[in-house]
């Protein structure tokens, strides 16, 4: 791969339960005016989950969007208080690490809010089918969101449903240019797809999908196995909670223990 070429689809309409999505994203690309943007083998249509969400049905009614959270919240990883609120970095049902469980309240109407898709790799399974059958050829299909990244600022798009694709690119075994053996690098392209389509998409301008084209060496025959395994879970997941709840967490333990805590850790946090 040497370059890549990424467009947003227009004329997809504002998506309310109970729209045909896939129907929907075929009428936009098929109405692209640059035959240069017909879709071929080896494409990746990333699609924006909101609408997904939208189309089944995954608009609820809150007067409380924190009561929405909780429900969606399976494990808390961190909380953290500010001047307009509480953040909390939460555990959802699908496994993934976000702030609001991933529950968002803009773009819907008022007293609203939007959960994610229920099967995220299964709504971009049948969207990929759907596509597939209308256009004629071999596509890959993601589904995306909005996550912010420990160590950095600012939110990236990322992955979290996937039909087509190849998620994973594991480069162990390769030699760099040097000749050294690669033995930790796997990259997560998929993410890379997602963050690519964002630069054209983005929640402002009402444009929802995207197709990627160059990534064709990742596009699959099969469905494979979704983007579920990009989740870190278990004993690989080296972030299990934030600074503070590790640390109160660990002085606790130590008090169970009998033993003596240390002194306060470096945000200078007392014994709860």
């Amino acid at each position: 791969m040497t370059g890549l070429r990424v467009w947003a689809a227009d004329g997809v309409p504002e998506v309310v339960p109970g729209d045909d999505l896939a129907a929907l994203l075929v009428a936009a690309l098929r109405a692209d005016p640059d035959p240069g943007r017909r879709l071929v083998d080896g494409d990746v249509v990333v699609v924006t989950s909101k609408v997904v969400s939208k189309a089944e049905g995954r608009v609820v009614a809150a007067d409380d969007r924190e009561q929405a959270i909780t429900d969606e919240t399976v494990r808390v990883v961190a909380t953290r208080e500010h001047p307009g609120g509480v953040t909390r970095i939460v555990e959802n049902r699908l496994g993934l690490v976000m702030a609001a469980a991933g529950v968002d309240a803009s773009n819907t109407p008022e007293g609203t809010v939007l959960l994610l898709p229920v099967d995220p790799d299964a709504s971009a399974r049948g969207l990929r089918r759907a596509l597939q059958e209308a256009f004629g050829v071999r596509l890959g299909v993601l589904l995306t969101d909005t996550a912010g990244r420990p160590w950095r600022q600012g939110v990236a798009d990322l992955a979290i449903g996937a039909a087509g694709v190849q998620v994973l690119e594991d480069m162990r075994g390769q030699v760099d240019t040097h000749g050294r053996p690669l033995t930790m690098t796997v990259a997560a392209v998929a993410d890379e797809i997602a963050s690519a389509a964002e630069l054209v998409k983005g929640k402002a301008t009402g444009r929802p999908v995207a197709v990627v084209r160059g990534v064709g060496h990742l596009v699959t025959e099969e469905d494979g196995l979704g983007a579920r395994v990009l989740v870190r879970t278990g004993p690989d997941d080296m972030f299990r909670l934030g600074s503070a709840e590790a640390y109160a967490e660990g002085w606790k333990d130590a008090l169970a223990a009998g033993g003596a805590p240390g002194p306060a850790g470096p945000d200078g946090r007392a014994a709860p």
